[in-house]
């Protein structure tokens, strides 16, 4: 479906507050002076004649705007900001032509990426008139040109990207298709100073999927993180079993400080295997420390 955008300056401002203020004091004078029978009837129709002159010639153009002058159909000029005057009949403004930042949204519907994935992507770009004369003379509708281009560019940019590629490089997407859309429109005399990917929807289907991909990697990637712990971890009591092996005092002082730690708090239970026990005579040291804690409540 075709979108028309309207350019709200297309309107062509025909009368301003100046000429209807002088039109309205060469009124008021020429009816003073016909009053008191100072002029003639022919003299008072040239004063209306001048005042409708004024009416139709001054014309006003605001700051940020440029007037496009024709002159019996051909180009003759620019005029503006402020106060100007034209030749009634001979002359015509065609066009005010705002040379502000302008701000277009566009958007590609149902367009399928490199990777055959149908997306709804909506963008926006910011662009300015930077040559009056070539965007009058150059363009018809400059600025549903400006759409339209925009969104030929955009289709053909999604249609050259995987979906992956698309949801991960916004930024690097919008740069380049700011600079495929500054070459087209410098012709013009337009400008586009940036290009923003606002969003990028995707088929709930397709979304649902890749929540559940995700969803699977996190999970493998959590039981390889967990399986090479325990291979770090089986690695180092190999090795601590060697230098046990070789060391029994090791052995022995590993015991006493488990039984340390076990003890520490009031009311706790260690549970030591039978073997580590003979290897480590955990009895008797368990004995010594129960007779040094009896000693001392006594």
């Amino acid at each position: 479906m075709l979108k028309i955008i309207k350019d709200n300056n297309r309107n062509v401002k025909t009368i301003n507050p100046v000429a209807v203020f002088c039109f309205v004091v060469i009124l008021i004078a020429i009816g003073l002076l016909k009053n008191f029978e100072m002029i003639s009837d022919a003299v008072a129709i040239i004063g209306l004649i001048i005042g409708l002159f004024l009416l139709a010639s001054i014309k006003i153009a605001d700051q940020w705007e440029k007037a496009v002058v024709l002159r019996m159909g051909k180009f003759r000029g620019l005029r503006g900001p402020g106060i100007f005057m034209i030749i009634p009949i001979v002359d015509r403004i065609d066009n005010f032509i705002d040379q502000r930042v302008r701000v277009t949204d566009f958007k590609a519907e149902e367009t399928l990426t490199k990777d055959t994935v149908p997306v709804n992507v909506d963008a926006v770009v910011y662009w300015t008139v930077w040559d009056v004369e070539k965007s009058a003379l150059e363009v018809q509708e400059y600025v549903n040109a400006v759409y339209f281009i925009a969104q030929t560019c955009l289709r053909d940019t999604i249609g050259k990207h995987e979906l992956a590629d698309l949801l991960q490089n916004r930024e690097k997407i919008g740069e380049t298709l700011q600079k495929i859309l500054d070459e087209h429109t410098n012709p013009w005399g337009i400008t586009c100073q940036n290009v923003g990917i606002k969003d990028i929807v995707i088929p709930p289907a397709l979304a649902d999927a890749m929540s559940k991909q995700a969803q699977a990697e996190r999970e493998r990637q959590a039981r390889i993180i967990l399986g090479t712990a325990e291979t770090e971890i089986a690695e180092k009591f190999a090795q601590a079993s060697k230098n046990y092996h070789e060391n029994p005092v090791a052995l022995q002082l590993r015991g006493m400080n488990m039984l340390f730690e076990g003890l520490k708090e009031k009311g706790s239970l260690v549970i030591v295997p039978s073997s580590a026990l003979e290897s480590m005579n955990l009895g008797a040291i368990g004995g010594l420390t129960a007779l040094g804690e009896t000693k001392a409540n006594n």
